[in-house]
């Protein structure tokens, strides 16, 4: 990237050189590490004139490049190297991909910013001790016209086209769409076909007692029907389906003939499926724990099940996958040991740490646009810039209040009281635009004070639009460059509201471009890539000595704010002291929403030992599921995805039965995830591509919130297309028949409303 002509340009300070050339001789063994050179065969697109054989170049790169300035190398080298130099003249680097094998899969290095030295392949060949790894150079293929059907099915069915990009500034749509395609994979490879195909709905709930009153002797009676007969017999409530079977097939061994049973035939043949629904009472769980069961028990019916044959997997096939799987570390940047510019020529440096960059953090704030002028034209206009993490108010700062026009520029600086090293990932970079009348503005201090402009009859400005861009982006990279972003209206009175808080915190930005507010910035431009570096745990000196016996005051008033309701808002002393004695906190499971609560985001040496910390959760690890308690982790409070992560590797203990109990809530939790890929969406896909019904459900929850939630659209069908992928034809069939069906009641609904309209001389709204 080229330095930017703004004010104030970001150049390498006099101190910094000064330091880097007075260390050069004294690198540590870790910057050694960073820049090795790495020896790379590879095998390039076109072949040896003479022997047909495809050529083969040996390249030595620094380990500190990125996988685009390694394809540029492969490219000028070729250029000078190869007999078919005109086809290296032809066609530029991007219009080739890179993939290597990892025990016997395809793998392609898909993310051109992604350092050399934190590649899977590199990891994977110093596992096998291996000198010189081996990557293809492949020229990218026109998708199939097969291909393209497909996607255009998906699409349908999803309500969304996700391979339009038109209202994307990055690449992370395509780029999460590229990542579920390994968990994808691996669900489908591990799950039973014959438990998937046939989805038990069980429970692991003790038999209520009032159940059990209506149950003699511990057994019951169902009724197995086979064609136009049906056999009435007696099981225990602990019999599984498989004994019941048995059971039937011994007492109907002579009188196959009877219930038009081959006599070649065996329990091994059949299933048993609830008549008139396609649900099946199969496996090892004992028949009182299937949910139908217990619902004929309650309302004191019959159970009706009929002897079936078992339904063919291979309906459950899923579409060949057209993408090879990406590198298993993509997005991965390294250690600060690798990325730092201390002790490094100016020429070897590629990627620069996020740590080194000691300045404060700045947009220049050009200007906003409007389509509509708002009816009162006496108003003056300002823009809100805050940064915040979640719910959490980083720092802020605010424009000069001026005319509210159809274009209104300001072209200055906001420079932030947080340094750039100090944003954490997942951090925002919030826009508003207020108005008011002619009178000064006092400044905002609270985030929350502006939630509801309309509460306060008092207050002289009103909130109109908003928007937010991530400041570190899905590859751990700072962002920079110039931006206009398109804005969110706020909900006027008699507005459908939606879920605004939820809103409020969406990357995304209004598609509606010819009718919204647009605002222009600038975000500062590096002579190279700014890289979140990975947090290398450590010990806690300081912890360790706070550890100390607590005075039983303090013990007690600690306990106390434990016990807190979590709606009650915690004081900055509670936090204070939580913090203080986080090491006695993390040994409460209970106390962990308001501990990490109390954090202080913006300060990267408090994240570290935050990271330090949960690194000692044995307790949390350990402790009895407590289903509300870990939610309140995935609020829209927590922006961390590694503590939104540690809640959700919590839940993966849940059964079937509580997962579809909680789905609603957890895809509404998506909304709060500050990226498209994150532990929640991995969860929520790997649960519905392991049991249909659960699968059922998600398809529709994320349906209708793409159909109606325009601030996350992009997200959810991100996961629903990955579900879909996966989830089999069968699956694919129903959801196209069930899809066809809403379609045709939405366009009689709206038939009615016309026609009730004209009937009634009223508006169809």
């Amino acid at each position: 990237m080229e330095l930017g002509d703004y004010e104030q340009p970001v150049v390498m300070r006099e101190e910094n050189k000064r330091r880097r050339r007075r260390m050069k001789p004294h690198c540590t063994s870790s910057n050694l590490s960073s820049m090795e050179l790495i020896s790379i065969e590879f095998v390039l697109p076109t072949s040896n004139k003479l022997t047909k054989v495809p050529e083969m170049m040996l390249l030595e790169i620094a380990g500190n490049c990125t996988v685009e300035q390694m394809k540029a190398q492969i490219w000028m080298r070729a250029i000078e190297m190869s007999q078919t130099t005109d086809f290296y003249h032809t066609f530029t680097p991007d219009q080739f991909i890179l993939q290597y094998q990892k025990k016997g899969q395809w793998y392609e290095i898909y993310d051109k910013h992604q350092v050399l030295q934190t590649l899977d392949c590199i990891l994977y060949w110093k596992v096998l001790q291996k000198k010189v790894g081996k990557i293809y150079v492949v020229q990218k293929q026109k998708p199939s016209e097969e291909v393209q059907e497909f996607q255009r099915q998906l699409n349908d069915l999803i309500g969304y086209d996700v391979t339009d990009v038109s209202n994307v500034h990055d690449d992370e749509l395509e780029f999460t769409r590229r990542r579920l395609v390994t968990p994808r994979m691996i669900e489908v490879a591990c799950r039973d076909p014959k438990l998937y195909a046939m989805h038990p709905w069980t429970t692991s709930k003790p038999l209520p007692e009032y159940l059990l009153k209506k149950i003699t002797n511990n057994n019951i009676f169902i009724i197995i029907h086979r064609g136009t007969t049906s056999q009435k017999i007696k099981v225990s409530i602990d019999d599984t389906p498989d004994m019941i079977l048995h059971s039937f097939f011994t007492k109907m061994a002579k009188k196959k003939s009877l219930m038009d049973i081959p006599e070649d035939h065996s329990e091994l043949d059949f299933v048993l499926r609830i008549c008139g629904r396609d649900e099946y009472i199969i496996g090892e769980t004992p028949i009182k724990d299937f949910h139908w069961i217990r619902q004929c028990l309650k309302n004191g019916e019959e159970i009706h099940l009929v002897l079936d044959n078992p339904p063919d997997p291979n309906e459950d096939e899923v579409q060949k996958e057209e993408w090879p799987l990406v590198d298993d570390c993509t997005g991965v940047t390294g250690y600060h040991e690798q990325l730092t510019i201390d002790g490094k020529d100016h020429e070897r440096v590629f990627t620069i740490s996020l740590w080194d960059c000691n300045r404060k953090f700045r947009v220049k704030i050009i200007g906003i646009d409007i389509p509509v002028l708002p009816r009162n034209t006496d108003l003056t206009v300002f823009v809100e810039a805050n940064i915040q993490h979640g719910q959490q108010l980083l720092s802020q700062r605010r424009t000069s209040s001026k005319p509210f026009t159809e274009e209104v520029l300001w072209n200055i600086w906001l420079e932030f009281d947080i340094k750039i090293k100090d944003l954490p990932k997942g951090a925002l970079l919030n826009l508003q635009i207020y108005c008011g009348k002619a009178q000064g503005v006092s400044t905002k201090t609270n985030l929350q004070s502006h939630e509801s402009p309309n509460s306060d009859s008092k207050c002289k400005t009103q909130l109109l639009y908003y928007v937010n861009i991530l400041l570190i982006d899905h590859r751990f990279l700072l962002r920079s460059g110039e931006y206009v972003l398109h804005m969110w209206k706020i909900p006027g009175k008699g507005e459908e509201q939606g879920s605004i808080n939820a809103d409020k915190l969406t990357s995304a930005t209004n598609p509606d471009k010819e009718n919204s507010m647009a605002i222009s910035i600038v975000l500062d431009k590096y002579c190279h890539p700014i890289a979140l570096p990975k947090h290398r745990i450590t010990s806690d000196p300081q912890g360790d000595r706070t550890r100390a016996e607590m005075p039983n005051q303090l013990r007690k008033q600690l306990e106390e704010i434990i016990a807190t309701d979590p709606l009650n808002p915690l004081s900055p002393e509670d936090k204070e002291l939580l913090w203080h004695f986080r090491y006695e906190s993390i040994k409460h499971p209970k106390a962990y929403p308001k501990l990490l609560s109390s954090v202080r985001w913006g300060q990267q040496e408090i994240v570290a030992k935050t990271y330090q910390l949960l690194a000692k959760k044995e307790v949390w690890d350990q402790s009895t599921l407590d289903v509300g308690l870990t939610m309140q982790l995935l609020d829209c409070n927590f922006s961390d995805e590694n503590v939104r992560a540690m809640a959700v590797q919590k839940l993966e203990s849940l059964d079937d039965d509580d997962v579809l109990h909680y789905l609603l809530q957890l895809v509404q939790a998506v909304k709060f995830e500050p990226y498209h890929d994150s532990a929640l969406a991995r969860f929520l896909l790997k649960r519905g591509l392991r049991n249909k019904r659960i699968g059922h459900f998600l398809f529709w929850f994320l349906r209708s919130e793409i159909a109606q939630s325009m601030h996350y659209q992009q997200r959810f069908a991100v996961i629903l297309e990955a579900y879909l992928r996966g989830c089999g034809k069968a699956m694919l069939h129903d959801f196209m028949k069930q899809v066809q069906v809403i379609e045709l009641l939405h366009k009689v609904t709206m038939d009615i409303k016309s026609v009730s309209a004209e009937k009634y001389d009223v508006t169809s709204q």
